[in-house]
């Protein structure tokens, strides 16, 4: 006998409903919360809490601890887990916390050996000064100066950048001695805070307040502050619901406590990720809206974008890695040419400490103890290409099934990129170097589904993240991303969000 669903029942509705508390959800959130507007934020997950396994590696890499209980599908009907996580913070919980600016050049139309990165519908200079306002909400640790592809910053980093140990500062010596330019990595991270709690790396760690400055512990906790912001946990919003005409949102329906509820907010704000933002929109057709909301250009879900990565580790048998942390430099050399007035490649920045028990989740077969010895003489480093908008690398929906169709783009540059770094590595005197890809289970900055343009026919939002077809929805993650450039999203996702918070306050909220 099937269960019966419990009848749906009508919650007082505030001024406006965020749905999702990541980067974008709550960055959005702390821009409108001094608006005074009664403001709601529905989250699918619950809280993180602070317990021992938040810093178990066997059981977050090998175990899979935090992975969600879900399978996504491919266009063939294999399934796969997927490594999205659905908890207050989103994937940020989790992030390496590189807040990086995208580059000037990544704002306008760039050539790369496989195809053109399109521009943006406006100039860098018109993000510059929320950027600025992004880095001093999440407390960017940082210095100017020190990489040759920087974008002009109006105001300084207000923290000094994280340190160097001693075996970092070694290996960014050796690569100055080679002709690279490594640069401070613009961090989010209170590393006296996070070492105080235990001397691991942060880098795909759950944070529980303990330094690392996320969606949650950052721009949710000032939202929260005021007394005009909510936030309501384990609320999976399942369906919006248009006006009669199909223009405005009338309605959203969301599960909670096993039942079903109907909020009617004056604004819309969804802010579930990239996949998930796309998935709500094409479950929530109607007649007057049969290919899914805000998709007369046929975009919605098209264009998913996810960066060409690669771990590389350089080891010796004379170097010793006796760091913690390590993730506290990068270098842009290949970032807007080969080095040789060739075409892009990508970023090059440091992982977090590989220890023996993370590579055994890849490598189930060697004894812990082998790769421990191996890992005490590596040092790790994330190699990252753009990958480019395809209307053919898109998240479709089969029902109740998620689909996942995503067509590598620029794959080419990133094997060169992975190539170029590997004898810059030799040459800094690491005679071993060995790279490994990372695939659609890793949710390597995927963006783009949903994304923003000047023209309704080929872009489902404007400028501000509104969607042409519905004028009281916004779509702010990085499903808006018009490119996925080769850097890290976060940033340009929370700067971004308080733009376009700023922008309803004088707009919507004034009005």
């Amino acid at each position: 006998m099937a269960k019966r669903k419990a009848p749906s029942r009508m919650t007082k509705s505030p001024d406006i409903v965020i749905i999702g508390s990541g980067v974008g959800g709550a960055t959005v959130a702390a821009g409108l919360a001094p608006s005074g507007a009664e403001i709601l934020i529905l989250e699918a997950g619950g809280h993180i809490e602070d317990l021992p396994v938040n810093r178990d590696q066997r059981a977050i890499f090998q175990r899979g601890h935090f992975r969600p209980k879900e399978t996504w599908y491919e266009v063939d009907g294999k399934g796969f887990n997927p490594g999205n996580y659905y908890n207050v913070g989103g994937n940020s919980k989790f992030y390496g916390a590189v807040l990086t600016r995208y580059r000037r050049e990544d704002f306008i139309e760039m050539r790369h050996p496989e195809g053109i990165s399109p521009a943006w519908p406006f100039p860098y200079e018109e993000l510059e000064p929320w950027y600025c306002r992004a880095e001093e909400l999440y407390q960017v640790r940082g210095t100017l100066g020190e990489d040759p592809t920087e974008p002009p910053h109006s105001e300084p980093y207000a923290f000094p950048p994280v340190a160097d140990e001693p075996a970092i500062a070694a290996v960014r010596e050796r690569l100055k001695a080679v002709g690279m330019h490594p640069f401070s990595l613009p961090l989010g991270v209170d590393i006296d805070c996070w070492l105080a709690k235990a001397k691991t790396p942060w880098d795909a760690h759950p944070n529980c307040f303990d330094g690392k400055m996320d969606a949650e512990t950052t721009a949710l906790a000032f939202a929260l502050k005021h007394r005009n912001v909510r936030l309501q946990v384990y609320s999976r919003v399942t369906r919006l619901e248009t006006a009669p005409d199909g223009r405005a949102i009338s309605a959203i329906h969301y599960t909670h406590d096993g039942q079903e509820h109907v909020l009617r907010p004056k604004l819309v704000i969804l802010s579930a990720g990239a996949v998930q933002s796309a998935v709500l929109l094409l479950r929530s057709a109607n007649d007057a809206n049969p290919a899914g909301l805000a998709n007369r250009s046929d975009q919605v879900g098209r264009n998913f974008m996810n960066h060409n990565s690669s771990a590389v580790l350089a080891v010796s048998p004379w170097y010793r890695n006796d760091s913690v942390y390590q993730k506290t430099f990068g270098f842009n050399d290949f970032y807007l040419s080969d080095g040789e007035g060739g075409l892009p490649l990508g970023n090059v920045q440091l992982l977090g400490r590989v220890s023996g028990a993370i590579l055994k989740a890849n490598l189930p077969r060697v004894p812990e103890r082998l790769l421990s010895s191996i890992s005490a003489h590596a040092i790790d480093f994330y190699a990252m290409s753009e990958d480019l908008p395809s209307p053919e690398s898109r998240v479709m929906v089969d029902g109740e099934r998620i689909i996942l169709q995503w067509r590598r783009t620029n794959w080419k540059a990133h094997l060169q990129l992975v190539a170029k770094l590997k004898s810059v590595l030799r040459k800094a005197g690491f005679p071993l170097v060995l790279a490994r890809a990372f695939d659609k289970r890793t949710p390597s900055h995927q963006c783009g589904t949903v994304r923003i343009g000047n023209d309704p026919a080929t872009a489902p939002l404007d400028v501000w993240c509104r969607a042409f077809d519905h004028p009281n929805l916004f779509v702010v993650d990085a499903g808006f991303l018009p490119t996925s450039a080769a850097v890290n999203p976060a940033l340009t996702v929370a700067a971004q969000a308080l733009r376009v918070a700023d922008h309803i306050v004088k707009k919507d909220l004034a009005a």
